[in-house]
């Protein structure tokens, strides 16, 4: 039985071919090289966002690129304690992290959150391996020594419970499983050398690894447009010292602190270019890495 096949029109025809073409030195330039990209905000939220994150992976690993996967969760670990009649507290937009509410993040990030993803990227024909740094082990920790201080008083120590900072990456399985057929799925969970868990900011984790893995890209998904500055207008193609200009007169501030930090640490360790972009638009991977235009705050090394 034959079948009569609808001609896709011109015009269209036309767009898919440009898209491709324009795709194709970006391909060919990262072709082999690592991206790491931290998952958080509406993109993980919602379903059409989830299933479009889930293909870009799937496509940048069949080009071959070797993305790697950091993920939040702060959401699903706040209804968790809520349900469980346990109060989130923060403290500069960290959150502390008693033994109890450590053994809710293991359960939510290592667990829920971290094979929902795993499960997601697979469902589309990828082959993606779910992580926490206690596997391996992969990222190793120490508890976080914060100070504050208020009022203009001197700085104060407080004790955050089991929040903890970077101290290694086991670059060895990281190599063996990205530039294998793998996508790794990274929870932000450390080990301490006494075998003890760590709540990290996956802003933190994901920069390490990028670091580590002298990756070629570190792309932060965000629900902003990107850095804006004091007029609500898009910053981009910075350098270091100019973010860090940005944060000294008070420009960058709050929640957006941690993630600079961390994007600030790669670039100067390395990393060629770091983006925030908007995760709240469909397929924001791939526009990144391959249009001329790109979409979100491009900071580089200059």
């Amino acid at each position: 039985m034959q079948h009569v096949a609808s001609p896709l029109p011109a015009e269209q025809a036309l767009a898919a071919a440009q898209i491709l073409t324009q795709a194709l030195p970006y391909i060919q330039r990262y072709q082999g090289k690592c991206m790491v990209v931290k998952y958080g905000g509406n993109a993980m939220i919602d379903e059409a966002l989830k299933r479009g994150f889930a293909r870009d992976l799937v496509l940048m690993k069949l080009v071959g690129i070797h993305p790697i996967v950091v993920h939040g969760g702060g959401p699903q670990i706040a209804s968790l304690l809520e349900r469980l009649g346990k109060e989130s507290r923060f403290v500069e937009g960290m959150r502390v992290t008693d033994a109890e509410t450590m053994d809710v993040v293991e359960m939510v990030l290592g667990g829920l959150v971290n094979k929902e993803i795993v499960t997601l990227i697979n469902s589309h024909g990828g082959r993606a391996i779910g992580l926490t740094g206690k596997d391996g082990p992969l990222i190793y920790a120490r508890k976080m020594e914060f100070t504050r201080s208020r009022d203009g008083q001197a700085p104060e120590p407080v004790d955050l419970g089991h929040v903890g900072e970077v101290t290694g990456v086991n670059k060895r399985l990281l190599d063996y499983l990205a530039r294998g057929d793998f996508i790794p799925v990274i929870a932000p969970i450390g080990v301490g050398t006494d075998g003890a868990s760590y709540n990290i900011n996956a802003d933190l984790v994901a920069g390490k690894i990028a670091e580590v893995m002298q990756a070629e890209k570190l792309i932060m998904l965000t629900n902003i447009r990107g850095l804006l500055n004091r007029e609500g207008e898009l910053l981009t193609g910075l350098g270091a010292a100019e973010v860090d200009a940005l944060i000294a007169d008070g420009t960058i501030s709050g929640g957006m602190l941690p993630k600079m930090d961390s994007v600030l640490d790669a670039v100067k360790a390395g990393v060629p270019r770091a983006h925030i972009i908007d995760g709240r638009i469909e397929h924001a991977v791939l526009l990144e890495l391959f249009t001329d235009s790109g979409i979100g705050t491009l900071i580089e090394r200059k």
